[in-house]
């Protein structure tokens, strides 16, 4: 199929299941691919934060993209990261996914050493001259130590090096002007990577959502896109409350013993397992596991949303806790 422009719709950042020795679980992942497709999404995004492409070696990358191109058969869009430190790194990232299938890159600013804004625009050039896909820009300042400037975004957009934009900044007001300004670029597309303010943004004029909770309830996603596509305000808003509180998940690791991404990603796999979609919860190392009680809490938060019957852990208590 060919690449739409603009890309629009949920495209979920797809999470890597893994085997407990860490090699990527070929088998669930195609079964999460398969309930992705059978929520109704738009398209795939691989090998972004939110599949732990900071931790997969380059040889795990590629599986995933060939394993994933190779089943979807062209049903629909997948993009994937070529995420790297710096431009030499992501051009090879480039043409490893590309040559595994992929048929867009999402590219970060390059990161470590701080870069200037010209030093950026450089960068995106660079790639864009060797990529044989369209190049999205990946906008996630925790990252990269600092965000993309609407004026930068838009400005490549209108020489034709960026096909698109992932917001994943939280700056509703920044992610406004790039949206308002990619009117004049015909084809440009504006995804927001928020899972709180997709009705927000999408209201703004977004193309788009790419919400790691999609890997959850795809169908919920699917279902506030065409609530908003409808006009349908306040069905929407109901939906979009729903899925706010779905995502408290995200808090359910100890701060005291882990980072928010060990917390963040587990109980999206945690969830993904209670669900039946992968055969193991665990993470990359170095992120620490979630606790029996902390995946409990993941349960009760399933079990609010309607997508589990009774949270794990909870048999004989009539109002289970969940915090």
């Amino acid at each position: 199929m060919s690449f739409p422009a603009p890309l629009t719709g949920v495209v979920p950042p797809v999470c890597t299941p893994l085997t407990p020795d860490g090699e990527v679980d070929v088998p669930s992942l195609l079964r999460l691919v398969d309930h992705l497709i059978d929520g109704g999404v738009h398209g795939l995004f691989l090998l972004g934060s939110t599949s732990e492409a900071a931790f997969l070696t380059d040889r795990r990358r590629a599986r995933v993209v060939e394993a994933v191109v190779g089943h979807v058969g062209g049903q629909l869009p997948v993009l994937a990261g070529a995420i790297d430190m710096t431009t030499p790194r992501v051009l090879d990232h480039v043409a490893a996914v590309t040559a595994a299938g992929a048929q867009a890159v999402v590219v970060t600013a390059p990161f470590y050493a701080r870069t200037h804004p010209a030093e950026i625009v450089r960068h995106y050039r660079r790639i864009a001259a060797a990529s044989p896909v369209p190049v999205f820009a990946y906008d996630i300042p925790s990252a990269v130590h600092g965000k993309l400037p609407a004026e930068l975004v838009l400005g490549l957009a209108a020489d034709g090096v960026l096909a698109g934009v992932k917001d994943s900044s939280g700056d509703l007001a920044a992610f406004r002007e790039v949206v308002t300004g990619a009117r004049a670029h015909a084809g440009f597309s504006a995804l927001t990577g928020s899972e709180l303010v997709v009705d927000a943004a999408l209201a703004l004029g977004a193309d788009g959502a790419v919400p790691g909770l999609a890997n959850v309830d795809p169908h919920g996603y699917v279902r506030l896109h065409r609530l908003c596509r409808a006009g349908d305000r306040d069905g929407a808003r109901r939906e979009q409350e729903r899925l706010c509180a779905l995502f408290g998940m995200v808090g359910a690791g100890d701060p005291a013993r882990m980072g928010g991404s060990s917390s963040a990603l587990g109980a999206f796999k945690a969830a993904l397992h209670l669900r039946g979609v992968i055969d193991c919860p665990v993470t990359a190392e170095p992120q620490v596991p979630l606790s029996a009680d902390e995946v409990a809490r993941v349960g009760g938060f399933l079990a609010g949303a309607g997508l589990l019957q009774r949270p794990p852990g909870t048999a004989g208590r009539r109002n289970p806790t969940v915090s």
